[in-house]
């Protein structure tokens, strides 16, 4: 990877205290947002997308990439594939005892699902709905013994990936699979948003409709014996190639700060705030790094990820490409994905776990903590938000790399309380174009952008001119203590 050179150092490294005034003067609100006019502009100019593996994409790329190169970069490519799930309708009814006709409150095909319309009985698959709803449904061969051929399996979440438990139900001759919620929480209770995964080694293919239920419906599905139901899931695989664009400065490459943005949209829309926000500010801050003759005492790497929309592809395809040198190389990442909701809240990663229960690999602690400090010394309030798996530090803390980053809101519901402290409206989502055609450039917040850049370009040269590793080591290698449930927006257990 080609390295920058630069002549200027800036006062102080991060232990003494590193002055990152002139950075955060530099990296603007208005600036980021003339990034993502030009996102836009590229949306309109390419099917209202920047999703990848199309036109929309690349062009963003190039822009990115010409940007770099104007500063004074080498930006690279990282190019790779994979077979993208697309669905195009999908439809759940109960047709006996009573007929009813279920909503997208009450399921939602599992991408990954195979495709075709069945009709038939429902049959449980060692189901608990008493006590702690405890359940390990589906998960083994065994489950399945005396299981009719020909019926519907009816499968409650917990305990393996969904696409054992669909494997396994196929393999018992199953032609269709319901896998409901487990109904052992608060969290637990709505329809399940899951995948079965793309189709490699280590993950079967899926061939018959699977989808996810809310607790309600399988609950009643299995009270109701002899129950018919028809599934009809319709769509395709399409394979994809895109890449990653990648761009380092100068600095030691032993301890290397990844600073990652993921760069394509949801195939419904534009993708301004999600996450051309992210997208944007981190390619600001590379620029005025460069702009003001920043020397790095660590190398950063800016990297802006395709393929997250369709679970984490292209942030994992990089990790699982280094190897066991590259990765202690590897100090720890900063993740920005949606940074100018236009309904938000300042949520900071909870790396060391002490809120929300679920720590980051060691250090992770330590860099929620550089941002805790900023935004404290502005008087801004902040929340935590957990390492649940997803967005793309995923594949850096499954191996062991310590992460962190920023956050404003998606589909989730704004509270009372949080309207309170941040302004906005309660009961309204923090984004609520989120995954749609509106999310465009007028679905952003240039106020909570102009603090969450200032965050961004701080903790980024806090991180690049530090003499000590996050985790205390020499080189910054960590270990993870994860079990994380989700991959992109959807469940994968």
């Amino acid at each position: 990877m080609a390295v920058l050179a630069f002549a200027f150092t800036p006062p102080a490294v991060a232990d003494k205290g590193t002055d990152t005034q002139a950075l955060r003067d530099a990296v603007t609100a208005g600036a980021i947002i003339d990034h993502l006019e030009e996102f836009q502009a590229i949306a309109d100019a390419n099917g209202g997308t920047r999703s990848a593996g199309t036109s929309g994409h690349v062009a963003s790329a190039v822009y990115i990439e010409n940007q770099l190169k104007a500063a004074g970069y080498t930006p690279e490519r990282q190019y790779f594939e994979y077979l993208k799930f697309n669905l195009e309708s999908e439809a759940f009814q109960r047709l006996t005892p009573t007929p009813l006709t279920y909503t997208a409150d009450d399921f939602a095909a599992m991408t990954y699902s195979g495709f075709g319309e069945v009709t038939a009985a429902v049959t449980p698959v060692d189901i608990n709905l008493v006590g702690d709803r405890a359940s390990t449904s589906g998960c083994e061969a065994t489950d399945f013994t005396g299981f009719p051929a020909g019926t519907i399996a009816l499968i409650q979440r917990g305990t393996c990936p969904f696409n054992t438990k669909a494997v396994n139900a196929e393999a018992a001759g199953a032609v269709g699979v319901i896998i409901f919620n487990q109904g052992d929480g608060d969290d637990r209770l709505a329809r399940v948003d899951g995948t079965l995964g793309a189709p490699a080694p280590d993950n079967p293919e899926v061939t018959i409709p699977t989808v996810g239920a809310s607790f309600a419906v399988g609950e009643e599905l299995a009270g109701l014996p002899g129950a018919t139901v028809r599934i009809d899931v319709q769509g395709n695989t399409q394979p994809i190639e895109t890449f990653n664009v990648l761009a380092d400065t100068a600095g030691r490459a032993d301890r290397t700060v990844v600073v990652g943005a993921h760069l394509d949209s949801v195939a419904e829309g534009p993708g301004i705030n999600d996450n051309g926000s992210g997208s944007a500010a981190i390619l600001e801050t590379a620029l005025q790094m460069a702009e003001l003759g920043v020397t790095p005492e660590n190398r950063v790497r800016f990297a802006w990820w395709s393929g997250e929309e369709d679970g984490l592809i292209g942030s994992d395809y990089y990790v699982a490409q280094l190897s066991k040198t590259e990765l202690k190389n590897h100090a720890l990442n900063l993740n920005f994905d949606m940074v100018a909701s236009p309904n938000p809240v300042r949520f900071v990663y909870d790396g060391d776990g002490k809120q929300l229960g679920t720590s980051g690999p060691n250090g992770s602690g330590q860099i929620e903590k550089v941002f805790l400090d900023y935004f404290a010394s502005q008087g801004l309030a902040t929340e935590p938000t957990e390492f649940d798996g997803r967005s793309d530090y995923f594949g850096f803390i499954e191996n062991g790399i310590p992460a962190g980053g920023l956050f404003t809101g998606a589909e989730d519901i704004k509270t009372a309380e949080q309207a309170a402290i941040y302004g906005g409206m309660a009961g309204v989502a923090y984004d609520p174009c989120y995954h749609q055609a509106c999310d465009d450039i007028d679905n952003i917040d240039a106020a909570v952008l102009e603090q969450m850049a200032d965050a961004i370009a701080h903790a980024t040269l806090t991180f690049a001119m530090t003499q000590s590793a996050v985790n205390g080591t020499a080189k910054g290698s960590g270990s993870g203590n994860l079990n994380l449930e989700f991959k992109g927006h959807q469940a994968v257990r």
